[in-house]
């Protein structure tokens, strides 16, 4: 039989590699999410998760319907990204990649376990070892410190891509809004200068009006309609901006109303 020493000896050596398998770097999505709420909670609300389930997918889409059913305010419209923007989602799952990969670039190799079988003469004794490589444990320390920072950046990139995110979303939303009642300011003047534009033809038809006067109501008119025109590019291009930012598809965009 092995000795009672050695046995002890593999146990300490096997314990010690527990140890030191224990203290490598180590991240969850959770405690990266989490610390994003943290950090940027006046932009999340701490709302920000990740679908990782049929179900979880299903609440969220059932959470975008329930706020598209009224007139979008800006708080509405950031909840409506967190739960509904495949970007914000994209971040996460990248950002939890970038850590995962700096833990496991901190880690050593896996261990070896080897089981020998002798025999010397009449006696048969087994031989058992969990070994790890020389280098990998020397350099242990410095790489687990290099892990530790990469780590701690990514973290750090995480949250400002989210608060950059949320941020556009909320500058795209004023945009948006005022966009549209620019447009509607513009139709309010075109549609006046218009009915100008007319009335000044017919008054110089009966003599009232002499050409000076009508072609002052023309380019006014013409004025009105390029300003409509801009207005109505301006409407359309910020309102994609905005959809595109919210993750709507085609359907959810169709429903989309801003105050």
């Amino acid at each position: 039989m092995m000795p009672l020493r050695a046995t002890h000896a593999k146990l300490a050596l096997s314990a010690l590699g527990l140890a030191v398998l224990t203290g490598c770097a180590s991240v969850s999505l959770d405690q990266n999410i989490n610390r994003v709420n943290d950090e940027a909670g006046s932009f999340t609300g701490g709302k920000l998760a990740l679908a990782r389930t049929l179900d979880e997918r299903d609440q969220r889409a059932q959470a975008a319907q329930a706020l598209l059913a009224q007139p979008l305010e800006q708080k509405d419209a950031v909840q409506l990204a967190l739960v509904n923007s495949p970007s914000l989602q994209t971040l996460l799952a990248q950002g939890w990649a970038e850590s995962a990969d700096a833990a496991q670039a901190g880690r050593i190799a896996n261990p070896i376990f080897s089981f020998e079988r002798m025999v010397a003469g009449d006696e048969l004794e087994f031989g058992r070892a969990l070994s790890f490589g020389l280098l990998d444990l020397l350099t242990l320390p410095a790489r687990h410190g290099g892990a530790t920072r990469r780590i701690e950046q990514a973290q750090l990139r995480l949250t400002s891509d989210v608060v950059d995110q949320i941020t556009r979303v909320r500058q795209s939303w004023v945009r948006a809004v005022a966009a549209q009642q620019t447009l509607k300011y513009a139709k309010q003047v075109y549609d006046s200068a218009e009915a100008g534009a007319e009335l000044a033809k017919r008054m110089q038809a009966a003599g009232n009006f002499n050409r000076i006067t009508r072609a002052r109501e023309q380019a006014f008119y013409a004025d009105a309609a390029t300003r409509l025109s801009t207005a109505q590019h301006q409407a359309t291009a910020s309102r994609e901006e905005l959809v595109r930012l919210l993750g709507l598809d085609e359907a959810q965009e169709q429903t989309l109303k801003l105050p």
